[in-house]
């Protein structure tokens, strides 16, 4: 493919990074791999898998979809440490996971000038990633964006420019925050019908056609995560972590109440049959 992206790198290759590291190759863009489990890991992907030094010699545009600013630093500065290795190519970096909006203001001041920084964090689970149909909230230039629209559109379907750098993840977090609150409902809702004798499948399309409509619901038999209990390596600690994320940006009077008796719901989750 020439779109003048040039190599593109997927940093993380797990549950949403894999399926967008293959919708970009189907897309016909030069894609590789980084992650810190074996190539052999990676099934079909295995051949387009690479080590941090190949992987940021090799590639301009690089995609971040690491778990969260722990495995973020460890990624850009510590491990990895993609940003110090020499000869380096890299030219934009995209930070796809979701993170606290204040982490990405600071971490702008950390990369590399001559790095293009943009926001671009994801939604849809990985149904969606699979499915090339995510929905990205991003923040940049225009310009910038207009250059990477063709790796977006690769990967999904619905794309909201929010504004400079940071807008996209404080756009993500904000979603993630009704995303959370509608889990819990109906994680709750589906506990009481069992209690109650309401069939699930039945109060299932309830919610569907009626003002309880929510996007977990609508899509409860295709989310991988839907019927799991809380872990912390899971899609639902996830999900607490993005909690967390946009606490770090508010301030302290505004989590309490409503946001944190939230993620107390969402950490007592417990696993449905």
């Amino acid at each position: 493919m020439e779109s003048g992206l040039g190599p593109i790198g997927v940093a993380g290759c797990g549950r949403m990074g894999a399926p967008m590291a293959r919708a970009l190759i189907q897309a016909g863009f030069d894609v590789a791999g980084l992650d810190v489990l074996p190539a052999q890991s990676f099934g079909g992907l295995a051949p387009h898998m690479t080590d941090a030094n190949s992987f940021a010699a090799g590639r301009r545009v690089v995609l971040s979809v690491v778990r969260d600013a722990a495995q973020t630093e460890e990624l850009l500065f510590d491990v990895q440490a993609l940003l110090s290795r020499q000869p380096s190519a890299i030219e934009i970096l995209l930070i796809c996971s979701t993170l606290s909006p204040r982490y990405m203001a600071e971490l702008r001041a950390r990369v590399p000038s001559a790095i293009t920084l943009v926001d671009a964090p994801m939604s849809g689970a990985a149904i969606s990633a699979e499915e090339a149909r995510l929905s990205f909230m991003l923040g940049g230039d225009d310009e910038i964006l207009d250059h990477l629209q063709p790796l977006f559109n690769a990967m999904g379907d619905k794309f909201h420019r929010m504004g400079p750098l940071g807008a996209g993840m404080t756009a993500k977090v904000l979603n993630n925050f009704c995303a959370a609150s509608s889990t819990a409902a109906t994680r709750t809702v589906l506990r009481w019908a069992e209690q109650l004798g309401v069939e699930e499948d039945r109060l299932l399309a309830v919610l569907n056609d009626s003002s309880g409509q929510n996007w977990l619901a609508t899509n409860f038999s295709s989310v991988e995560f839907a019927r799991h209990g809380y872990a912390l390596d899971n899609t639902l600690g996830i999900l607490a972590k993005d909690l967390q994320s946009m606490f770090d940006a508010l301030p302290d009077a505004e989590t309490e109440g409503l946001p944190a008796a939230l993620l107390e719901t969402i950490r007592n989750l417990k696993p449905i049959a």
